[in-house]
């Protein structure tokens, strides 16, 4: 899939991941998620039948990446990131629309996710995007120790 992105002002492509991004995706994650997957986690994620592992890139540069899994008809989405130097430009929004698209056009009824309670910014995408607060999980996140906010979007 290939888009026009007027806030980098070029042509965004998004393509299913492979194992050459895999070290790319490691330093974003370093940013970006905490604590970050390991190399043989985000691999095994690339070769798992039910998992959709999606990069954004724009001339020649990889954006961001999502990663969302489906079980029976709901997707979990797992990750979302982008590179920091590329964060505030839309990337972001359109990593979900895809991923939101992906999920309809598989007959999902429904995605959910887990979001640190502090991660105002990821909140905001996500609430954009349809998404309200389903309940929370105390403790769910370590490095630092925190709550999550399951939240959820039905995409039928």
């Amino acid at each position: 899939m290939s888009v026009e992105n007027g806030e980098l002002g070029r042509r965004i492509t998004i393509t299913t991941a492979v194992e050459d991004d895999i070290p790319w995706i490691i330093e974003v994650e370093r940013e970006a998620i905490s604590p970050p997957w390991t190399h043989g986690a985000l691999l095994g994620e690339i070769y798992r039948d039910d998992s959709y592992f999606a990069v954004a890139s724009g001339n020649g540069e990889k954006l961001g990446f999502i990663i969302m899994r489906c079980m029976l008809d709901c997707g979990e989405l797992l990750q979302i990131a982008v590179d920091k130097a590329k964060r505030r430009r839309g990337v972001a929004d359109l990593l979900m629309c895809f991923v939101l698209n992906h999920a309809r056009q598989n007959s999902l009824s429904s995605v959910f996710l887990e979001v640190r309670k502090s991660n105002a910014a990821a909140i905001s995408l996500y609430k954009k995007h349809g998404y309200s607060l389903v309940r929370s999980r105390k403790d769910y996140y370590t490095d630092p120790v925190e709550d999550a906010l399951v939240m959820s979007v039905l995409v039928r």
